[in-house]
């Protein structure tokens, strides 16, 4: 893992103790995101009504470069609209998201929709299958083929105030957070277990005092809360005193913080 380096953000606006708050840049969030959605929101421009984007829900696996891999048929009217104009979006928003939705993360993902080469199809099916089971049910139906995004470009919003473009060689170049598959527990134990311990980090390291704070996110670099204080709901970001690769390390730094705050 590279060290702790702040990430391509806007910042939180709030006070901290800390010189610099890490976070991951745009493209590792986005990569995250994108690797724990199951069903994004695809958008085609239209072939009846020109020049009109088509939007439709769609499950996608991911490729090894972190493609989008759709089964489609040629019954759908997007397989229809892909077919005459390959430029497509898919959009994939944060799972569970806590609070207020458009204050949650999204990433919309540009590049041209196109079938998958015949030698590429097996490997293509594997994984698909892997993702979505049911489908064994219809993925040798003659009408359903795969279909791949290839990237050209893409938006990431992380929050109010947190967004940017980055090319498409970032998205592919990065990779999805270690915590990611076990980030909702995290949250959840933290939020349930230890909400006082919650209150005393974001006293000490983000320089707020609260009556109550929750996690609304975790990464390598740290995590994001939301605070209740006398001026109203804030939120802020707490940087880890060291980066971590595991929950294992995730656990044990949480624990060092906190008690580095009881000792004070």
């Amino acid at each position: 893992m590279p060290s702790l380096t702040s990430g391509k953000h806007a910042g939180s606006g709030a006070v901290s103790n800390q010189t610099a708050v890490a976070e991951p840049t745009f493209a590792e969030r986005a990569r995250t995101l994108v690797y724990l959605g199951r069903v994004g929101s695809l958008s085609t421009l239209s072939r009846k009504q020109q020049g009109f984007p088509f939007g439709s829900v769609m499950p996608y696996g991911l490729d090894d470069h972190a493609n989008p891999i759709f089964l489609i048929s040629t019954m759908a009217m997007h397989t229809q609209n892909v077919q005459a104009d390959p430029r497509s979006s898919l959009l994939v928003t944060q799972p569970d998201t806590i609070g207020d939705p458009l204050g949650a993360s999204r990433v919309t993902l540009l590049g041209n929709i196109l079938p998958v080469l015949v030698p590429e199809v097996a490997e293509a099916r594997k994984l698909y299958l892997a993702r979505y089971a049911n489908s064994k049910y219809w993925v040798d139906f003659d009408d359903f083929s795969f279909y791949r995004m290839d990237v050209v470009d893409v938006y990431y919003v992380g929050g109010f105030g947190v967004m940017g473009w980055f090319p498409a060689s970032e998205y592919y170049s990065g990779q999805p957070d270690p915590l990611a598959d076990a980030a909702r527990d995290i949250i959840q134990h933290m939020n349930t277990d230890h909400g006082d311990a919650l209150v005393l980090l974001a006293r000490e390291f983000a320089g707020i005092e609260s009556q109550e704070v929750a996690m609304t996110s975790v990464d390598r670099l740290g995590f994001q809360v939301r605070l209740k204080t006398q001026d109203g709901t804030r939120g802020a970001r707490i940087s880890f005193v060291r980066e971590v690769s595991s929950p294992a390390e995730a656990r044990k730094v949480l624990v060092e913080m906190v008690g580095q705050v009881r000792r004070m």
